[in-house]
């Protein structure tokens, strides 16, 4: 794992590291008011604190954990996706999003993913490793700094809302993602504080962990990556249903939702041929009639060497419309961030530049063109 941060630290623990590196206790809250309260990480910006304490605790409490080897961006500038090296080599990616109203970043909770979704970039690469707290809580100060900064043009200068929907699956690496979100919502000097239900945290389906959310007093919004009504299918298409079936699922979800009070939101991505039947969106109205759900619809993102493909925009229409009629609200995903692989299922954490030969350094994952060579 990273060396140890500031953020992987609740105050009462980042008052003890600071007493064990022979500072006053009071620094911790100082060292916390900079990053979480003002975005800074710069030691020579933190004035208030003695040079040679500042370096002291920068050191041992704010270690580089993120390393940014690419950023594109499109929408004007509105959408920014970065692709970070993380201390071992690893890899991931994550992404800004700019709106008139609200700033959003999609963030990673694990280098590569272990659900192997076949539509989905990250899930055929694999899993190399669960991240840290704070690298999870880095990906989004440092977004957070960004956009404070104006970056985003026509856009909010603050960053608003958190969804885990970048690579991994975050209840796979649950403690770690529980207490990233704990930071992320608690008021500054102890976090970020952003609103929990400005924070939405996506599964596949991990039903024992699902619950274990509904406990934790955090209202978070549970998005369900569904996909499809019928186990047959999404046996296929979601491989952990073949622990965990629909029913279940839902039957957790619906837990969540009574414990919580918040609805759940499905998420649907929208394969051509595959999972987009009239008759599916009827027995996917059945079975969400009546419940605190909404239904996300995702058009398919497109994924070099991939044997899937987005449905028709009629037939897209069609669903919905089905959907609607059985009285299941329902929405189609704006697909932001497309043209950089940086839209849902599309972000892979491709090396920019590799050894030569047949080596390649600790956590470097093929390109692309080699995976789909490989397939």
């Amino acid at each position: 794992m990273p060396p140890r941060h500031l953020a992987d630290l609740d105050l009462a623990g980042r008052r003890g590291a600071v007493a064990g590196l022979g500072e006053k206790e009071y620094r911790a809250g100082q060292l916390s008011t900079h990053y979480f309260g003002r975005l800074v990480r710069d030691p020579e910006r933190m004035t208030d604190i003695p040079a040679a304490a500042r370096s002291r605790l920068t050191a041992q409490l704010l270690p580089t954990l993120l390393t940014p080897v690419r950023e594109l961006s499109c929408d004007d500038g509105r959408t920014r996706k970065t692709l970070w090296r993380l201390h071992d080599g690893s890899l991931v990616e994550s992404v800004l999003m700019g709106y008139p109203d609200r700033v959003t970043v999609c963030v990673s909770s694990q280098a590569g993913c272990g659900m192997a979704c076949p539509f989905c970039a990250t899930g055929q690469a694999g899993l190399t490793r669960n991240l840290s707290t704070a690298e999870i809580v880095d990906q989004v100060v440092s977004f957070a700094g960004l956009a404070a900064s104006g970056a985003l043009p026509d856009c909010p200068d603050r960053l608003s809302r958190v969804v885990f929907m970048g690579m991994g699956e975050p209840l796979a690496n649950y403690s770690r993602v529980i207490d990233a979100v704990r930071r992320l919502t608690e008021p500054a000097p102890g976090g970020l504080g952003l609103s929990a239900r400005h924070v939405t945290v996506s599964t596949v389906g991990l039903v024992p962990a699902i619950h274990r959310l509904a406990g934790e007093d955090l209202p978070v919004t549970l998005a369900l990556s569904l996909h499809a009504p019928d186990d047959e299918l999404r046996d296929e298409l979601v491989p952990v249903n073949q622990r965990w079936k629909v029913a279940e699922v839902l039957d957790a979800a619906w837990s969540y939702a009574a414990g919580t009070g918040r609805r759940v939101s499905i998420e649907y991505a929208m394969i051509k041929n595959v999972n987009d039947q009239p008759w599916r969106a009827d027995l996917l109205g059945r079975l969400l009639a009546g419940r605190l759900a909404h239904v996300n619809l995702i058009p398919l993102n497109p994924t070099p060497g991939s044997r899937w493909d987005a449905s028709p925009k009629p037939v897209e229409r069609e669903f919905v419309r089905r959907l609607r009629a059985a009285g299941v609200p329902t929405t189609v995903r704006d697909t932001r961030g497309r043209e950089i692989d940086g839209a849902c299922g599309q972000l892979a954490a491709a090396a920019v530049s590799r050894p030569t030969g047949p080596g390649r350094g600790p956590g470097e994952m093929a390109s692309r063109s080699e995976r789909k060579a490989a397939q």
